[in-house]
C-alpha cells in the first residue's frame, strides 16, 4: 500500500461520521433510482410478458346485438392478428356471508379450445364445459376475497332468474389486472368480479343463439389502429356500436399504464435532489479537508509527489465515499424494488412477476453517483492541482473582515458579542451558508410533498362523496327504462328518495380533438347527485347546453359559448352540435353533463333512464339488497359508502407508505447537512471556541457561537422549504393529473408545521451530537494546533 493510500485509509477512519453522513444521502439517490427504475422496468415486462403469452387485444367494441355472421367481415380488416366475438353482460351477484349484492361481469368463453384473444391464465382447476350449464371459471382476486376454490358455489342473478354457479377453475386475464367495479375508485375484489362461462351456455341464458355483444381484436404490431377501428365501426353501426377502442381507452390498461407514469416521473425527479446534496457535502468536507492540510499539500509537492497524484489522492477520497454510498443504495434499492414490484404484481392481479436485476441499471446510478461526487469535488481538487509548493506551506491569508451591522449602537446592543460572532461567521461565507440553507430546505420540501397528500386526498374525498356524489347507492339497469321504473324503485323498502340518471356514450369533437366519454343527464334541484362550479359550490343545470368538467374543457380547447360536436354512438354515430354552457369541477374521469330533458331532446326516442341514485334508511338495508336481487332490471349496483370506505383504506395505505420512505429520506438529507455542517464548523473554529473557553466562558457560551449559526440557517430554511415543498407538490399534481382522475392542489398549514417540526427535530439532534464534542475539546492540545 502507498503513502497516499494509507493516509486516505486514515482520512476515512478519521472522518467516519461525516463519511457515512454523505454516504447514505448518496445512498438514497442510488436507492430511488434502482427503485423506481427497476420497479417500472419489472413492471413494465411483467405486463408485457402477460399481454403478449397470453394475447390481449389492441381494440375493443362494444354493442346492441349482432349475428355471428359478421365474423368474415371483421377478419378481414387489414392488420387483424386474432378476433374474438363474445357475450359479455353485467350481472347481480348474491354472495354467501354478504346481505348486499355483488356485481360482475359474465365473459362468454369458447365452448372448445382456447380463446383466440385475452387468453386465460388457468391457476387452479379446470375451464367450465359447454355440457355442463352452472359451471364458471373465476378470477383469482375475486375468489381469494370469497375464499372459492373449485367446486365452491355461488348464487348470481342471470336474465332476471336467480342461478346456482359452480366454481370449476380459478383464472386471471389481461383484460381485467386492474378490476375496477361500478362506482368504485379502486378495486374491491369481495364486491366486484368477472367469471367465464362457455358462449353456448351464456347465449341460452341470455338469448344470443348466433349472436354477440362485443368484440375483441388483437393486431400485428405494424397495424394502423385508428384505421382499424374506424373499419370496426363502419361494421357495427347498424348493430348499436358503441364505437371502437384502443388499449388506451381499456381501464384496466390505463390504471396501469398510469401507474407506470408516476413510476418514471419518480426516478426522473426524486434522486437529482439527493446527487445534488451529496455534491455540496463532498465540496464542503472536502474542501475543508484541503484547508487544514494545505501544509502537508506543500510538503508532498516539495519531496516530489506531482500535483496530479495528489489532486488523484483525494479524487479517491471522493470516490470511497461514492463507493460506501452506492454499495448501501444499491442494497437498499435492490431489496426496497423486490417489495415494491411484488406488491405491485398482487395489487394487479398478474400470475407472475419478472424481477430482473438488470447491471446497466446499477452502472448507470452508480456513474450518475459518483459523477455528482467528483463534480463537488471539482473545485476544491483543481485549488489543489493550480497550488505552487511554496504557497501551500504557508498559513492561508487572514480573512478580511467589514464592519458588521454598523449603524446604530441600540442594535448592536441587542445581541451578545458571542452572537455577533455566530452571525459574522454566517456573512463571511455566504455561499456556503446560502447552500447549506437551501440542503436543510431540500428536507423540508421532501416531507410538505409526502404530507400534503393526506390533505388533498382528505378534500377530495370530501368533494366527491359529501359534496357532489351524496347517494347511498346506485342502481344501473341492464338497458334503459322508461321513468315508469323510477316509482319502481322509489317504492322499494327502505328507499328514501331517489333521483333517475340517463347516461348516454358520445365522442365529443371540437376541431381535430376528439374524446371519448359519457354525457349523464341531471334533474332540475338534483340532491342525490350535484353538479359543481369551479368553487365547488352545487349548481342547478340549465335549461339547454353542456356542462363540461375543468378537465374536458382543457383537452378539447372548449369555453363557455363554444360549439361543441356531439357524435351520438348508440344513435348510429349522428352528429349534433351543442353549446357549451358551463364549465364545472369533477376529479373523477371525463364529466359531461346536462339536464335531462335536454338529454332526451338530444338522444331523442323519449324520456328514458339509465338508472337510479337512492338516499338509504340504513335500518332496511337488509330489505333493500333482498328486493334488489329480485329485481331482474337492475344489472349492477355501486354503493357509496364501501366504496368511500375501501377508496380511503386503499389510498390511506399507499399514502403512509409512500410517506414514511419519503420522511425517511428527509431525514437522511437533514443529519446529513446539518451534522455536517456543524462538524466543519467546528473544525474551521476550533481553536477560536477553546480559546473562549480559556478567557472563561462556560461551555453552553462557547456552544452558544456554533449552535447560533445553526439555528439560524435551520430556520431560514424552514420558508424556503415551504416554498420547494409547494412548488414539489404542485409538480406532483400536475404529474399525475390523468382523464381517470385528477388529485386536487390543498396544502394546510399544518402539514408545513409538520414537516418543520419534524426537520427541526433531526437538527436538534445533529447539533446535541456536535454540542458534546465542543464540551470535550482537548483546549492544550487545539490551542496547540498551527492555523
Amino acid at each position: 500500500m502507498s503513502v497516499l493510500d494509507r493516509k486516505l485509509l486514515r482520512d476515512i477512519l478519521r472522518m467516519w461520521a461525516q463519511v457515512l453522513a454523505i454516504s447514505l444521502v448518496m445512498a438514497c439517490g442510488v436507492a430511488t433510482i434502482v427503485i423506481a427504475v427497476g420497479a417500472y422496468r419489472s413492471l413494465e415486462q411483467t405486463r408485457t410478458a402477460f399481454y403478449d403469452r397470453y394475447r390481449f387485444a389492441t381494440v375493443f367494441s362494444g354493442l346492441t346485438r349482432a349475428p355471428l355472421h359478421l365474423r368474415e367481415r371483421i377478419t378481414s380488416i387489414a392488420g387483424g392478428s386474432g378476433l374474438e366475438l363474445r357475450i359479455v353482460k353485467p350481472v347481480l351477484l348474491d354472495m354467501p356471508g354478504m346481505a348486499e349484492p355483488a356485481t360482475a361481469i359474465a365473459v362468454s368463453i369458447p365452448d372448445r379450445g382456447e380463446p383466440t384473444v385475452n387468453r386465460l391464465y388457468l391457476r387452479i382447476g379446470r375451464l367450465p364445459e359447454s355440457g355442463r350449464p352452472g359451471e364458471v371459471a373465476v378470477t383469482e382476486r375475486f375468489a381469494t376475497a370469497h375464499r372459492m376454490a373449485p367446486g365452491s358455489t355461488f348464487h348470481a342473478i342471470l336474465n332476471g332468474r336467480k342461478r346456482t354457479l359452480s366454481v370449476t377453475g380459478i383464472v386471471l386475464t389481461p383484460e381485467y389486472i386492474y378490476a375496477l367495479g361500478p362506482g368504485d375508485m379502486v378495486p374491491d375484489p369481495r364486491r366486484f368480479g368477472v367469471f367465464f362461462m362457455p358462449r353456448a351456455v351464456l347465449a341460452g341464458i341470455f338469448d344470443m343463439d348466433g349472436a354477440f355483444n362485443d368484440v375483441a381484436i388483437r393486431t400485428q404490431r405494424s397495424a394502423d389502429i385508428q384505421a382499424i377501428e374506424d373499419a370496426v365501426d363502419r361494421i357495427l353501426k347498424p348493430f348499436g356500436g358503441t364505437g371502437a377502442h384502443g388499449r388506451a381507452d381499456q381501464i384496466s390498461h390505463a390504471f396501469l399504464d398510469n401507474e407506470l407514469i408516476q413510476l418514471r416521473a419518480m426516478a426522473a425527479v426524486i434522486p437529482p435532489v439527493f446527487l445534488f446534496v451529496s455534491a455540496f457535502l463532498v465540496n464542503m468536507i472536502l474542501s475543508r479537508l484541503i484547508v487544514l492540510e494545505r501544509e502537508q499539500i506543500g510538503l508532498m509537492k516539495a519531496v516530489g509527489y506531482g500535483s496530479g497524484a495528489i489532486g488523484w489522492h483525494y479524487a479517491k477520497l471522493t470516490l470511497v465515499i461514492a463507493l460506501i454510498g452506492i454499495s448501501i443504495g444499491a442494497g437498499a434499492g435492490n431489496w426496497l424494488g423486490h417489495g415494491l414490484t411484488t406488491l405491485y404484481a398482487r395489487f394487479f392481479s398478474f400470475p407472475f412477476l419478472i424481477f430482473q436485476q438488470s447491471l446497466d441499471l446499477y452502472a448507470i446510478a452508480a456513474a450518475t453517483s459518483a459523477l455528482a461526487a467528483l463534480l463537488g469535488a471539482a473545485r476544491a481538487i483543481w485549488s489543489i492541482v493550480t497550488l505552487p509548493p511554496a504557497v501551500a506551506m504557508q498559513p492561508p491569508a487572514p480573512a478580511r473582515y467589514r464592519a458588521f451591522l454598523t449603524g446604530d449602537g441600540r442594535l448592536l446592543s441587542a445581541f451578545s458579542q458571542l452572537t455577533i460572532m455566530a452571525f459574522r461567521h454566517l456573512v463571511r461565507w455566504p455561499v456556503r451558508s446560502l447552500l447549506t440553507t437551501l440542503g436543510t430546505s431540500l428536507a423540508v420540501a421532501l416531507l410538505v410533498t409526502a404530507l400534503f397528500s393526506f390533505d388533498s386526498i382528505a378534500f377530495m374525498v370530501d368533494t366527491v362523496f359529501f359534496r357532489a356524489e351524496r347517494q347511498d347507492a346506485t342502481l344501473s339497469f341492464g338497458v334503459e327504462q322508461s321513468p315508469r321504473a323510477l316509482q319502481s324503485v322509489a317504492a322499494m323498502p327502505g328507499v328514501l328518495r331517489a333521483e333517475p340518471f340517463r347516461a348516454t356514450a358520445v365522442i365529443l369533437h371540437h376541431g381535430y380533438r376528439e374524446r371519448r366519454l359519457v354525457i349523464s343527464s341531471v334533474p332540475q334541484r338534483a340532491d342525490l347527485a350535484r353538479v359543481l362550479d369551479l368553487d365547488l359550490d352545487p349548481i342547478d343545470p340549465p335549461s339547454a347546453g353542456l356542462m363540461l368538467s375543468e378537465r374536458v374543457a382543457s383537452l378539447l380547447h372548449l369555453r363557455i359559448g363554444d360549439l361543441a360536436e356531439v357524435e351520438l354512438i348508440e344513435k348510429a354515430h349522428q352528429m349534433v352540435r351543442v353549446p357549451v354552457t358551463s364549465i364545472v369541477q369533477s376529479y373523477v374521469g371525463l364529466a359531461v353533463y346536462m339536464r335531462a330533458e335536454a338529454l332526451d331532446r338530444l338522444v331523442g326516442g323519449g324520456p328514458r333512464i339509465s338508472g337510479v341514485r337512492v338516499s338509504i334508511d340504513p335500518a332496511r338495508l337488509g330489505d333493500l339488497y333482498t328486493a334488489i336481487k329480485q329485481m331482474p332490471a337492475v344489472a349492477s349496483i355501486a354503493l357509496q359508502g364501501v366504496s368511500r370506505q375501501r377508496f380511503r383504506e386503499t389510498i390511506g395505505e399507499n399514502i403512509t407508505i409512500m410517506t414514511s420512505v419519503y420522511t425517511a429520506l428527509a431525514v437522511i438529507i437533514a443529519f446529513g447537512v446539518v451534522y455536517n455542517s456543524a462538524r466543519i464548523q467546528l473544525s474551521e473554529r476550533a481553536r477560536e471556541l477553546a480559546g473562549l473557553r480559556v478567557l472563561g466562558f462556560t461551555r453552553s457560551e462557547v456552544s452558544s457561537v456554533l449552535l447560533i449559526e445553526l439555528t439560524t440557517i435551520v430556520a431560514l430554511a424552514q420558508p424556503l422549504g415551504w416554498i420547494l415543498g409547494y412548488l414539489f407538490s404542485w409538480s406532483v399534481v400536475r404529474g399525475f393529473e390523468s382523464d381517470l382522475f385528477r388529485i386536487p392542489f390543498v396544502v394546510n398549514r399544518s402539514t408545513f408545521a409538520l414537516a418543520s417540526l419534524v426537520v427541526l427535530a433531526v437538527a436538534t439532534i445533529s447539533a446535541l451530537i456536535v454540542r458534546r464534542r465542543i464540551d470535550s475539546l482537548d483546549l492544550v492540545r487545539v490551542l496547540k494546533t498551527r492555523d
